[in-house]
């Protein structure tokens, strides 16, 4: 009894027997020649019927096996098997289904079309006696590629003996047949395709052929290699229609039906692959590898069609992590499958989050990451480099570049280059020099170096990467409590250096957090933040006009690219700003209330730093804590006494004492995390 009875006597048709066997399915494979019994895997669940059946032979086999399933993988070209088998399951009252053979381009064009015509290095005929009736009146040798069966036409061409050289499948019967005709010696070839363009080319080109014999066979059967070996050698390509078109599945589709008919478990080879710059050249042996085993290849379309081919891969073009995770598990039938990423997996890559969708088997491939093919390119090392992304990414660059002598940053486009450009300039950091390198490894490739003012109307693609020298760069500081003279002040009030430290500890802040500083004031808790927060971005929210502009030039002084100003009032002015994780105020203006109530809406597990001075404020405060469960509150009274010189003495001198309170929201559920991974996105 078999669970499926397979008609084959193609590429096809074998494929889906050792898809099949693979999964232990019990088959019976029915084949027409001797010949296609030595194609044939054998396996305990395969029981092969050779010889050619009628209607009612097939209708007796299958009431005999009693399959699920009916699969005819029979050639383009054997209708009347077609017919036979469709009948038989018909007669048995079994489903079966009929393989195509897919094809990129068909020379067929509507159902009924005449094929009769020609192009400039193409002719298309109706059948095998067409394509004789065309040669008989040509002069020069011929490959014929159309198989042993119907080489009894061709006997219309005058010496076609000495002519033609016929291409047949190596088997004694059509060997035979070639012998009987007259063709004989080097005139036959009998051998085993598909055939590679290059090898079709190295036949024409040794028997000095000027035509060339084919069907329309489609990508499996080697079709558009012999049309484009032909084109290059100058060839006329002789076409023979293809049968009308017809309705059916292509061996995937096949699979996949096979697997849910059967209920097979689907357990696919993955591999995710880092396909470094996108060109075959600056992947790994392993990675080609891995690419050219699999059935299905994933990747944006720049990085399959580089290395991908129609004829061995399904192709889908994504990057999206869930999109392809429900890709592959909405197609059971791919037991291979390569999944495409740019530059190396583990350097900002979207590998991180497909990994968490993938089964554990995953295999993971690194490839050359584009800081290696860069610095290598510009002669740099890069051990001592600092690495970043802006490519949808919250990252403070210029304060990057301000620090460290050498980074490298991935980019979004030319935008990005000539927004950094203006800034440096902005920042008073002409000095550095920029490199960046744009479609690395390609033949487009372009590397270009220059100065912020070089390079401020850059123009170029999308695909970039920077590398900035910064001979000046300062050693990075990563302490707080500036002292208060190193800030422009004016006459707006400022958090001094001592209770500033406090503030600053009691926030906790971490390298990507979001921050609020609400009545910033002169900003320099703000510059303090966005020291701290390299990694995150600060929002300074000051409403007087004088107060904006001192923020403005304490930005500009501290070189806090990622510190952002919102001139306005609170808490009005931080409605649409994105949910912060901190948030410290230092004035309200009498919206405390207001304000701690948005910020728990924005965020219910912010942390928040309150400075009163006046006892109105603290006992407004005292009040909201009253109302609100927060957690890890503490309230600490700062006084500060200061030494000042009085001629040849020193006198202590007191400041204003201030009342410092910290709280958190509830405890974290996971909602910061997301708040701050939103802050990168």
């Amino acid at each position: 009894m078999a669970e499926v009875m397979l008609f084959a006597g193609t590429t096809e048709g074998y494929e889906l027997e050792q898809f099949l066997i693979r999964h232990n399915v019990n088959v019976c494979l029915c084949v027409a020649t001797e010949y296609g019994t030595t194609l044939a895997r054998r396996g305990e669940s395969v029981q092969i019927r050779q010889g050619r059946l009628t209607a009612e032979e097939m209708t007796a086999l299958m009431k005999e096996e009693d399959p699920v399933l009916v699969i005819d993988a029979t050639h383009p070209y054997a209708q009347e098997v077609t017919k036979n088998i469709r009948i038989a399951a018909q007669n048995c009252g079994k489903e079966s289904v009929r393989v195509i053979r897919e094809t990129r381009d068909s020379v067929l064009g509507e159902q009924g079309t005449d094929l009769s015509g020609r192009e400039p290095d193409r002719v298309y005929v109706k059948s095998t006696r067409e394509a004789a009736l065309y040669l008989k009146d040509t002069t020069g040798n011929v490959l014929v590629t159309t198989g042993s069966k119907e080489l009894q036409e061709y006997t219309l061409i005058p010496d076609y003996a000495k002519r033609l050289y016929v291409r047949v499948i190596p088997s004694v019967d059509g060997i035979r047949r070639c012998n009987e005709l007259g063709f004989s010696g080097k005139h036959v070839m009998a051998m085993q395709g598909p055939f590679s363009e290059e090898m079709n080319e190295v036949l024409l080109t040794e028997l000095s052929c000027r035509y060339l014999v084919t069907k329309d066979s489609g990508d499996a059967g080697g079709f558009y290699d012999k049309l484009n070996a032909a084109q290059r050698c100058g060839v006329t390509t002789v076409v023979i229609g293809r049968p009308a078109m017809e309705e059916g599945l292509t061996t995937m589709e096949c699979r996949k039906l096979l697997t849910e008919r059967l209920q097979l478990k689907s357990t696919p080879r993955i591999s995710v692959i880092g396909a470094g710059m996108g060109m075959a050249a600056t992947m790994t042996e392993d990675a080609l590898h891995e690419i050219w085993q699999a059935e299905l290849v994933i990747g944006s379309k720049r990085l399959t069609d580089s290395v991908s081919d129609p004829r061995i891969h399904t192709v889908y073009n994504e990057y999206d992590s869930e999109k392809i995770a429900a890709y592959i598990q909405k197609h059971p039938e791919y037991e291979t499958i390569a999944i495409l990423l740019s530059g190396d997996v583990g350097f900002y890559s979207g590998a991180r989050k497909l990994l968490s969708l993938l089964p554990e088997n995953t295999r993971v491939i690194p490839g050359i990451s584009t800081v290696q093919y860069l610095m290598a390119r510009l002669r740099l090392s890069w051990d001592d480099a600092v690495l970043c992304s802006i490519h949808g990414r919250a990252t403070d660059l210029v304060g990057l570049i301000d620090r460290n002598q050498k980074v490298f940053a991935l980019l979004s486009g030319a935008g990005d280059i000539r927004l950094l450009a203006d800034k440096l300039l902005e920042y008073g950091m002409d000095s550095v020099m920029l490199h960046v390198g744009e479609n690395l490894s390609s033949p487009e490739e372009r590397i270009c170096c220059g100065s912020p003012a070089d390079m401020a109307q850059y123009e170029g693609g999308k695909l970039c990467a920077l590398c900035a020298v910064n001979t000046d760069a300062k050693p990075e500081e990563r302490f707080y409590g500036l002292p208060d003279d190193a800030f422009i002040r004016g006459k707006v009030p400022m958090t001094k250096s001592e209770v500033r430290s406090v503030c600053l500890s009691k926030l906790r802040l971490r390298k990507d957090s979001v921050c609020y500083d609400i009545g910033a004031g002169t900003g320099s808790v703000s510059v303090e933040m966005a020291r701290l927060a390299v990694d995150g971005i600060v929002y300074s929210v000051e409403k007087k006009e004088e107060a904006v502009q001192l923020l403005r030039e304490n930005k500009k002084r501290f070189r806090t690219d990622n510190l952002e100003i919102i001139s306005g009032e609170a808490p009005d002015a931080l409605e649409s700003l994105p949910a912060p994780s901190h948030a410290f105020i230092g004035g309200s203006s009498g919206s405390l209330s207001g304000i701690i109530e948005l910020l728990l809406q924005k965020n219910p597990e912010i942390r928040i730093v309150i400075t009163c001075i006046t006892l109105e404020t603290l006992a407004e405060c005292m009040q909201i804590l009253k109302k609100k469960d927060f957690q890890n509150t503490e309230i600490v009274q700062v006084g500060v006494t200061k030494a000042r010189e009085a001629g040849n003495y020193h006198l202590m001198q007191s400041e204003n004492p201030v009342w410092i309170i910290s709280l958190s929201g509830r405890e974290s559920t996971g909602a910061e995390e997301e708040v701050r991974s939103g802050a990168g996105a």
